[in-house]
């Protein structure tokens, strides 16, 4: 018998989701132009790394795939995800008249070109912009005028599906005394489509692969079990999972074919489909977790993702919430196991071991024990954590317990 949504859960939801256009499939990028001329999109900067921007099998298949349309490629973003170098890309976008960014590579990329297309939509000047980021962590999206995003991941973060993005800012601006990180969240800013090409995906090093892995994984964990699921998100989380399950482990085992990178790819797609949405999100505590741990610190998001989650979810199942165990235990392919909890948190050990990421807080370059409790407090106060299953009530001493867990 198929469970219902929720036994424990108020059974009426709304689903409100602004769909973008995917384009899935070898070569797909070939069709960029074609794509643009359906939205009325005329002319193109591309957004991207350095390393993107000087791979040939990266950066000129986008290029021939948008022709004509092609106005430049800022390949200038980096890891940290400054404002200062959206305010570059801005910069770019309006000297060469491009109507649309298309962003090429891991979230990083992603993230910095979406904020250039908003600071694109404002009339505020640069200092009152980085004046406003320190102190509310944020920066307005203006109703109208955001330049349109096109999305080509080619990490596995799971950012090219979402209407926010993340920026930081430090004292090199010249306009912060301390770093500060934000980001920004609006309805327009969803992109207007998005490109999953195995064969661009497929040219990523194998580290960088696996060390997004886990990130986009969590995604799928996390729908589930949000306060803020729904029976729709139910089904492409759950089928997502056990996709993407498979594909990363083939990916571990040494697989490294078309065919195992698209089924990857069609994981992605699904467990980040609908979880960023106008009015909620589905992330939730172990995506605080994640924002907890890299804030200050020199940790990669997929890497405190592979580090916390097990723990996290020992911590969650092993709580009164509303974790909804056996739809999570079905969609990791354990519904059948004695212990269902303890099943699914060994299949995740499995899949993040299956992976050349990192297991212990210690071997990553994070926060030491003394100061988790500083760390806790943060995690504590983000956002996603409002977010986390029906039921629970986390504080301090437990979230200590979960980073000692993990360390």
């Amino acid at each position: 018998m198929t469970q219902p949504f929720s036994s424990d859960r108020d059974p009426s939801f709304r689903f409100a989701y602004d769909v973008p256009t995917i384009r899935f499939g070898p070569g797909c990028v070939a069709d960029l132009a074609t794509e643009l001329e359906r939205h009325g999109l005329e002319r193109a900067l591309v957004v991207c790394g350095s390393t993107v921007g000087s791979t040939p099998a990266v950066i000129d298949p986008v290029t021939d795939g948008l022709g004509d349309r092609l106005v430049g490629v800022f390949d200038e973003t980096t890891p940290e995800k400054r404002l200062a170098t959206a305010f570059d890309a801005c910069e770019r976008l309006e000297h060469e008249g491009a109507d649309v960014l298309v962003a090429v590579g891991g979230g990083s990329s992603l993230d910095v070109a979406t904020v250039a297309g908003v600071l694109a939509a404002t009339d505020r000047d640069r200092e009152s912009i980085y004046e406003a980021f320190a102190e509310t962590g944020t920066i307005d999206v203006p109703e109208e005028g955001v330049v349109p995003i096109v999305t080509i991941p080619t990490t596995l973060a799971g950012a090219d599906l979402s209407n926010a993005a993340g920026i930081t800012a430090g004292p090199e601006s010249g306009f912060v005394d301390a770093h500060v990180g934000g980001g920004v969240f609006h309805p327009s800013l969803m992109p207007a489509a998005a490109f999953y090409d195995p064969d661009i995906v497929a040219t990523t090093p194998e580290p960088v692969l696996a060390g997004s892995a886990m990130n986009g994984f969590d995604k799928g964990i996390e729908t589930i079990y949000a306060a803020t699921a729904t029976p729709v998100t139910d089904a492409t989380a759950a089928r997502g999972l056990g996709v993407l399950a498979d594909g990363l482990e083939a990916f571990g085992a040494g697989e490294r074919d078309a065919e195992t990178v698209a089924t990857i790819l069609e994981g992605l797609v699904l467990v980040q489909f609908g979880i960023s949405r106008p009015d909620e999100s589905t992330l939730s505590i172990v995506h605080a977790f994640g924002h907890g741990l890299t804030e200050g610190y020199d940790v990669q998001q997929g890497a405190a993702h592979a580090v916390v989650v097990p723990h996290v979810l020992e911590y969650l199942l092993g709580s009164d919430a509303s974790v909804r165990r056996e739809l999570l235990a079905d969609a990791l392919g354990v519904g059948e196991a004695d212990d269902p909890g303890e099943a699914i948190v060994e299949r995740v050990r499995e899949v993040r071991n299956a992976l050349d990421v990192p297991t212990r807080l210690r071997d990553v370059d994070g926060p030491e024990p003394a100061a988790f409790t500083e760390v806790a407090e943060t995690i504590l106060a983000d956002r996603l954590v409002t977010n986390a299953p029906p039921g629970l009530e986390p504080t301090v001493d437990e979230i200590e317990d979960v980073l000692e867990a993990a360390w």
